[in-house]
Parts: structure tokens; C-alpha cells; sequence
């Protein structure tokens, strides 16, 4: 059968672009066979327009699909454990499940994150593989992977990648590099990783790859050195977590000059979580170009602290938002997660310009994508990126008239009103329920990780 010139045509819907106009209009959206936007206006399509689906949205409010710039699909088996712990303690219970198995356990548990990810509108992520390193905790201020001279296992982090390649999720792949100053073995195993990733690089899922780098568990300086050379032999953006747990602050902060004293400071490093700063070194990390992404609903279940945003943009420095942990999230939920940003910055800081809607919904969209380097792919509605949206229905159930689409969007609707999620213009969840050809994956997914979850808490007991 013939096609038509485009593969689907969305009508009628109220769209909130997050372009940097911001252009809300209501109108059509054409997609194109490659999944890409082909076309988007206000009012009805051209006439001319033809498409092998047509998606009235009438009534209906379309954004762009979440990206979560800081998240860690593996443990999406290991929610609720810890419940009263901080970082360090919520680390230790969470790794003595979640690492617990092989290479194709952990295919099963991110396979299993990645999925709950497309259900909740979350359609790109940056994801952290598990390093399979095991980890020492000294107190909750002080702690570190591996034995000081270990590397990753390459297999089991490539089983991360095809994971979420596999449930269609749109992924920048980090690995984290070996707890080693040894440079030969961290090249060699970054190297191994690069390869392995390259021959997956033309699927359209596989937006490319990133390293994590290990600083806040370093014990000597020459880390950091060892992570610009990492950054420099591949050319990859480094997300290190740092400055996070609201213990041994101080000790953190010192370790802010081993960045700056091995050239790290610059575009391609974005710090996760980067809350227990000070004015000074924010300035200094908005100077050099440096981006944050900023985990709202984590940094509060872990009581890590709130993170000082309004500084942080008024410097000009660039921030992307995440769900982080699913396990210290515990729901993947990017509407809770806008909102949660949104009341502690205000109750924080007592103004309610600390944090604007629309502004909160920028940052988990485009602005994610632009700290990522991703700005030119996805995170917002427009002609020759990603067709990934989110249809949400305000009035199923019904949240009353919409006097501001970005009121209603963000402050009114949440999981609840989530119809339809599509990715490169094909419907992947609606209704929250994975459909399509990958419903049968994902009930085997679901089966897979309760099986193999239980087998590991029997054997640790």
C-alpha cells in the first residue's frame, strides 16, 4: 500500500512549543516518515497536507516529552528501601539489590526503568549505568567505589545501552569511569566502551555517549586530571555528581579546585546536583561555561538540600532538570517533579518569582536538552526535531476551565491526565499502558524483574 508524504498529522491540539519563543498556538503538527517534524501552525492544516494517521487533539494540551537530564533507570526495581536514610545510607541498600546480579539481570532492570520512563511522558533521559563497582561507605559524608585500582565491567554497562535502546527510550548513555588513577586501564576500559557503543550509534534512540566522572568519591587529586583526559580522548560531556549530600560539606567544596586546577572547568562539564555551593563557585562554574541539572523530588526525599536555581540562572549559567534515582524518586513522575521545584524554591526562598511556571517547564524540556547538548534533537516542538510529545487531556479528569495553559499544564495536571505519549511520532503509551508491538515486551519486563529482584533477596538474606 502507497503511503502518504507524512506519517501523521495531529490536529486541533493547544501546543505548548517551549521553543524559545515559547509559541503557544493552537493548530497541527505534520511528522514526517523519519519521525522527525516536518511542519507545525496555528489554525488548520494546509489542505494539501496527507498523512497514514490522523490525531484529532482537540482540547487537548501537547508538550514537548520530558527529558530528564540526571536519572538511573537501573534501579527501577529498588524502589521504597532506605526510607529515612540520606545519600550515602540510600546508596548502600539501594546497590545491595539493584548491582546484585549479572550483566542480563540488570538488562531486565533497565529495560524495566526505560519503560516507565515512556509511561510517564519521560521520552529522552541522560542515564547513569551501573558501574557494578561495590561501594564503601565510611560515614554519610564520606564514601567510594571500587577498591582504588578497579574498572567497570564493559559488558555489563553495554547491557544498559541496549536496554533502553530496545524500549525505544531516547538515551545520552554515561558510564561511569574506573575508580583508578592507573590512565592505561581507565583508556582502555573507555575505549572498550566507545567501540562497543559505536556499532548501536545509528539507532535513533542512541543520542550518543558520556562518562560520569568519580571526584566526589576521589581520594587524591589526580582524578580529576584523569577525567579531562577522558573527556579530551573521546570528546564527551562529563556529569560528575557533585556537591550533593549536605555532609562534609567543606571537604566537598575543596575538591571544587581539583576541576579547576586540571582544566575541567568549561561547556562539556555539567554538574549533577551542585547544591552545597557557594556564590563564589557558582559564579566561577557560570564563568566557564559550566551547566547543573537539578533534581527537585530527589534532593528532598535524601534531604541533599535545595539547590540555589535563582542564582544560578541569574549568572547566566545553564540548567537542565531531572527524575534521577527511581529508587530515590520513587514515582518518575515529571509533573510531581515540576511542581515539587516549584514550591521548595518558593517556600525557600519566600517569593514566588524564585521559580515562574512556564520557566520550571523550560528547564525539564529544552532547557534539559540544551545543558545536554541535546538542543538540536529534542525538548521542544519544532520543525526538524524529534516528534516526541505528550498529549494531556484537562478534562479527563476534568481540572476545570483552563485560564492559563501553563497553569493548568503543570500546576493542574499530572499523570492522571497523560493520554498519549509518542516518540518520533508513534504512540508508545497511552493511557499510561505501553502499546503496541512492545506491550508484550514490557509485560515480559515486568515479569523478568520481579523474578529475578526476588532471587537476589533470597540469596542476600
Amino acid at each position: 500500500m502507497e503511503t502518504s508524504p507524512l506519517m501523521l498529522l495531529v490536529t486541533g491540539g493547544r501546543m505548548l512549543t517551549m521553543d524559545a519563543a515559547r509559541r503557544e498556538l493552537v493548530g497541527w503538527l505534520a511528522v514526517d516518515h523519519d519521525g522527525r517534524i516536518a511542519g507545525l501552525g496555528e489554525g488548520d492544516p494546509p489542505a494539501d497536507l496527507t498523512a497514514d494517521a490522523v490525531l484529532d487533539a482537540s482540547g487537548k494540551l501537547i508538550g514537548p516529552g520530558f527529558v530528564s537530564a540526571h536519572s538511573h533507570l537501573f534501579t527501577s526495581g529498588a524502589r521504597g528501601l532506605a526510607m529515612d536514610q540520606s545519600l550515602y545510607g540510600w546508596i548502600e541498600a539501594m546497590l545491595g539489590y539493584a548491582s546484585a546480579g549479572t550483566a542480563d539481570d540488570v538488562y531486565w532492570f533497565t529495560k524495566h526503568g526505560a519503560y516507565d520512563f515512556l509511561n510517564n511522558g519521560i521520552t529522552t533521559a541522560f542515564d547513569f549505568t551501573d558501574s557494578g563497582l561495590a561501594f564503601d561507605r565510611e560515614s554519610d559524608g564520606v564514601a567510594s567505589y571500587g577498591d582504588g585500582n578497579a574498572v567497570p565491567d564493559v559488558a555489563y554497562q553495554h547491557a544498559q545501552l541496549r536496554a533502553k535502546l530496545d524500549a525505544g527510550l531516547r538515551t545520552m548513555h554515561s558510564v561511569m569511569l574506573g575508580q583508578t588513577t592507573d590512565r592505561d586501564a581507565v583508556f582502555g576500559h573507555l575505549d572498550d566502551v566507545t567501540s562497543m557503543s559505536d556499532e548501536l550509534a545509528r539507532h535513533p534512540a542512541h543520542l550518543g555517549l558520556a562518562i560520569s566522572g568519580t571526584v566526589q568519591w576521589a581520594g587524591a587529586e589526580e582524578y580529576a586530571a584523569v577525567e579531562v583526559a577522558c573527556m579530551h580522548r573521546h570528546g564527551l560531556l562529563n556529569q560528575p555528581h557533585f556537591l550533593e549530600t549536605p555532609h562534609e560539606v567543606e571537604l566537598q567544596r575543596s575538591k571544587f579546585a581539583w576541576y579547576r586546577d586540571a582544566g575541567a572547568l568549561g561547556p562539556d562539564l555539567v554538574f549533577g546536583h551542585f547544591i552545597q555551593t557557594t556564590d563564589e563557585i557558582i559564579d566561577e562554574a557560570a564563568a566557564a561555561g559550566c551547566g547543573m541539572v537539578w533534581q527537585p523530588t530527589s534532593n528532598g526525599r535524601l534531604a541533599s538540600g535545595v539547590a540555589n536555581i535563582p542564582r544560578c540562572r541569574e549568572v547566566g549559567m545553564r540548567v537542565g532538570v531531572g527524575l534521577d534515582d527511581q529508587s530515590c524518586t520513587d514515582i518518575s513522575d515529571p509533573f510531581q517533579n515540576l511542581r515539587f521545584g516549584i514550591y521548595l524554591l518558593r517556600a525557600t526562598y519566600k517569593d514566588p518569582a524564585a521559580m515562574a511556571v512556564a520557566d520550571m517547564l523550560e528547564l525539564h524540556t529544552r532547557g534539559s536538552a540544551e545543558v545536554l547538548g541535546l538542543g538540536d534533537r529534542v525538548g521542544s516542538l519544532e520543525v526538524g526535531k524529534y516528534a516526541d510529545f505528550c498529549v494531556v487531556d484537562p478534562r479527563d479528569p476534568d481540572t476545570g476551565p483552563v485560564w492559563d495553559p501553563y497553569g493548568t499544564y503543570v500546576l493542574a495536571c499530572g499523570l492522571r491526565n497523560l493520554v498519549g505519549v509518542y516518540v518520533g511520532g508513534r504512540l508508545v503509551s497511552d493511557r499510561g499502558r505501553i502499546t503496541g508491538a512492545a506491550a508484550a515486551d514490557h509485560a515480559e519486563t515486568v515479569s523478568q524483574v520481579h523474578e529475578r529482584m526476588a532471587r537476589i533477596a533470597t540469596s542476600a538474606t
